[in-house]
């Protein structure tokens, strides 16, 4: 008899979701839910929409003070939302 191989299946389910096409969505959908988390809930209060275009992590603030000091720190929160997802999901944040 011939023994398989197994595998996790996390695995298997990381691999077929590769395959599919999915693991992007998915990664850019956890990186979005986990913007409170990553920016705490001061953050989250005055975040009105987050939406993902080309690779750029594009975040609407209500509040103009805490816009401009969040566009001063965008490389590090561009740098803690992808180790949130343990991807290299985004490469730029901007504010609007």
């Amino acid at each position: 008899m011939e023994k398989h191989k197994s595998l996790p299946i996390n695995t298997l389910l990381d691999n077929w979701l590769r395959n599919e096409g999915l693991e992007t969505p998915l990664l850019q959908y956890r990186l979005i839910k986990g913007w409170p988390e990553v920016m705490g809930a001061t953050v989250a209060q005055y975040t009105k929409d987050i939406k993902i275009y080309n690779n750029v992590l594009r975040v609407k603030i209500s509040s103009p003070a805490l816009r401009q000091n969040l566009l001063m720190m965008r490389t590090e929160i561009a740098r803690k939302m992808n180790n949130f997802v343990k991807a290299q999901i985004i490469q730029e944040v901007t504010f609007y």
